[in-house]
C-alpha cells in the first residue's frame, strides 16, 4: 500500500503547480494527507457516495472523486469547487491510480525475490514470473548483505535505498536483521565495483560499527539464492574469524569457510587429538600473544622477537616451553599449520557455543 508520506509529496506538487488545495481521504473518511488551505467536511452523503461512486460530486463548496484500484475505490480525493476542479481531480485521480500500480508492482517484484532467495520457487515459476514482472532472467548480479541486528535505529533501509544507484537493483529484507541489497551488474563491472558498493554500504554506518558482506556474482536469476547463502556464511564467518573487518567478501574467507562447516562433534575431537586435554584457552596471554606474533611474520624467529621487543633466545625459550607442552613445534610448518588451525576450530567451537545460550 502507498504510504502517506507519497501521497502528500504528490497532492503537494498538485498545489505547486496549479496553486489550487487538495485533499486525499481513505474511504471511512480519516484524512491521509491534504495541504493547509484545504477545508474537509465529510457527510455520510460523501461516504456513501464514495463506496459507491457515480463520477464526482459536489457538497459544501468542496468537489469530491473517488480513486479506485481495478474497479475498487481506495480513497477519495477533494479540492474547492470552481470550473477548474473536475479536470484538476482527474488528473490527481490519475497521478495516485498510476502510484498505486506502481507500489503493487513494487510489491509484487520483492515478494518475488525474496521467495526467490530462500528457495521457495520452482525453476519453471522463476522464469515464468520474472518474464511477467519485466525481470531480466540473465542479467548479472551479486547479493550484499548489511547486518542491522535486533537493535536496529529503523532508518537503515531508507538509508541502503538512498545509496543504490542502479535502477534494476532491489532493496529487500527476508528477517529482521538483515538487510539485502540484489546488485545488478553491468558486463564491464567486477568484484571491484561490488567492494566499492558495500565499502560505501559499511561507511555510512561506521558509527555503528554495522557489518556487510557478499556473495559471489551469478549470471543467472536462479542461482542468486546461492550468492544469497554465500554472503549470509560470509557475514558469520567474519564475526569469528575477521573481527577487524567491517566488510567482508565470500571469495576471502579462506580455511574459515571449511572450518565453519565442521560438526562440532567433529571439532572436539579433533582438538582433543591434538591438545589432548588441555585447551589453547588455557594458554596464558603472554604465550598467545606470542604464538599470534609469531603467525604475523610468516614463522620468522628474529622479526617476531624485535617486534615482541624480546631477546632472540627468548622467543625461542617460549617455542621450546610450547612445545614441551604440546607436542607441536612452531618453527616447523607442518606443526605450525596444525596449531594454527586447532586456533581457529576453537574459536569456531567458542562462537558456536556462545550462540547457543
Amino acid at each position: 500500500m502507498i504510504t502517506n508520506q507519497v501521497i502528500q509529496k504528490c497532492i503537494d506538487r498538485m498545489k505547486d503547480a496549479t496553486g489550487k488545495e487538495f485533499a486525499v481521504m481513505d474511504l471511512e473518511g480519516a484524512m491521509v494527507a491534504a495541504t493547509l488551505g484545504v477545508k474537509v467536511s465529510i457527510t455520510d452523503e460523501i461516504l456513501t457516495y464514495a463506496k459507491a461512486p457515480a463520477g464526482q460530486m459536489v457538497s459544501e463548496g468542496s468537489r469530491y472523486s473517488v480513486v479506485k484500484d481495478e474497479g475498487h475505490p481506495e480513497y477519495i480525493v477533494l479540492t474547492p469547487e470552481d470550473e477548474n476542479a473536475p479536470m484538476l481531480l482527474r488528473i490527481l485521480e490519475g497521478q495516485i491510480q498510476e502510484l498505486i500500480i506502481a507500489y503493487k508492482e513494487r510489491f509484487d517484484k520483492e515478494n518475488f525475490i525474496k521467495n526467490l532467495l530462500l528457495d521457495n520457487l520452482l525453476m519453471v515459476d522463476i522464469y515464468n514470473r520474472s518474464k511477467k514482472l519485466h525481470i531480466n532472467a540473465e542479467a548479472r548480479r551479486v547479493i550484499i548483505l548489511l547486518e542491522v541486528g535486533l537493535d536496529k535505529v529503523g532508518d537503515e533501509m531508507d538509508r541502503v535505498m538512498g545509496l543504490v544507484s542502479g535502477k534494476n537493483d532491489f532493496v529487500t529484507a527476508v528477517d529482521e536483521t538483515n538487510i539485502i541489497v540484489v546488485k545488478e551488474l553491468s558486463d564491464k563491472e567486477s568484484y571491484r565495483e561490488v567492494e566499492r558498493s558495500a565499502k560505501a554500504i559499511g561507511d555510512t554506518f561506521a558509527d555503528r560499527g554495522l557489518r556487510v558482506s557478499y556473495g559471489t556474482i551469478v549470471d543467472e536469476l536462479k542461482d542468486l539464492s546461492r550468492s544469497y547463502k554465500e554472503a549470509a556464511m560470509a557475514l558469520d564467518v567474519g564475526k569469528i574469524f575477521f573481527k577487524e573487518r567491517s566488510v567482508i567478501a565470500y571469495s576471502t574467507l579462506g580455511i574459515g569457510r571449511l572450518i565453519y562447516q565442521l560438526p562440532i562433534p567433529l571439532c572436539k575431537m579433533f582438538i582433543s587429538e591434538i591438545f589432548a586435554k588441555r585447551s589453547p584457552d588455557d594458554f596464558d596471554e603472554e604465550t598467545l600473544a606470542t604464538i599470534n606474533k609469531f603467525f604475523e611474520n610468516s614463522l620468522n624467529v628474529s622479526e617476531t622477537a624485535r617486534q615482541l621487543y624480546i631477546h632472540r633466545n627468548t622467543l625461542v625459550y617460549r617455542l621450546d616451553k610450547l612445545q614441551k607442552s604440546t607436542g607441536l613445534d612452531l618453527r616447523v610448518f607442518e606443526d605450525a599449520i596444525t596449531f594454527k588451525i586447532a586456533l581457529m576450530v576453537v574459536e569456531y567451537m567458542s562462537y558456536m557455543e556462545d550462540q547457543d545460550f
